[in-house]
Order: C-alpha cells, then structure tokens, then sequence
C-alpha cells in the first residue's frame, strides 16, 4: 500500500483577520427601483438565475427590510407586487359614529 505524500504549510501567526461582511444584498437596488417605481406589478429576470432563487432571495431581503412587496413565482415567471395600503380611519370618534349608525340601522330594521 503506497502513502501519498502531501504538501503543505504552515505558518505562525498571532491572530485571524476579522470576517467581511457584505452590507446590504446586491438584490437591494432591484428592490429599491421597484419601491420607487410607478407600477405596482412588475415581471422579474435575472441572467443565468432560476425565478425560483430569484424569488427566495427576494423574499429574504423584503423580510429583512420589512417591505409591503409580495413576490411570487407563476409559470417560471418572478413578480414583484406592491401590497396595497389599508383604508385608514381618521379619527377614532369618526369609526364610533359609523359603528353607532350601522348598530342603529341593524335595530331599526330589525
């Protein structure tokens, strides 16, 4: 049986270099185009990548920064979508006024 010889190095050294990390994901400025952008259903393509990366990747970053963008995958094809925002009340006194007038109906038509 023939050992095989290895060659190697090694050398001293009194500490590790401190790991580098990427800020941010290089997926951001799609993002960010999309956000600052009129459309609110857009198509995805990135070269030589799969829609099904491209959506997991996505979706990482929306859930990172929070985002109201939905991203889908439909016949190999990647969406953005912008969530729409919900009706807002404007004052607390104006939703008790609208809940007093539908209970009132309710009785008076019942």
């Amino acid at each position: 049986m023939d050992v095989q010889q290895v060659d190697f190095q090694l050398k001293p050294t009194t500490k590790k270099p401190a790991r580098r990390y990427r800020k941010g994901s290089k997926y951001d400025p799609l993002l960010d185009a999309f956000i600052k952008g009129d459309n609110k259903l857009t198509t995805v393509t990135v070269k030589d990548k799969d829609s099904n990366y491209i959506r997991t990747q996505l979706k990482k970053r929306i859930d990172a920064r929070e985002l109201k963008v939905i991203v889908s995958v439909v016949n190999d094809i990647c969406y953005l979508e912008k969530t729409p925002e919900p009706k807002k009340v404007e004052k607390a006194s104006d939703a008790k006024k609208v809940e007093k007038a539908v209970l009132k109906k309710e009785t008076t038509s019942s």
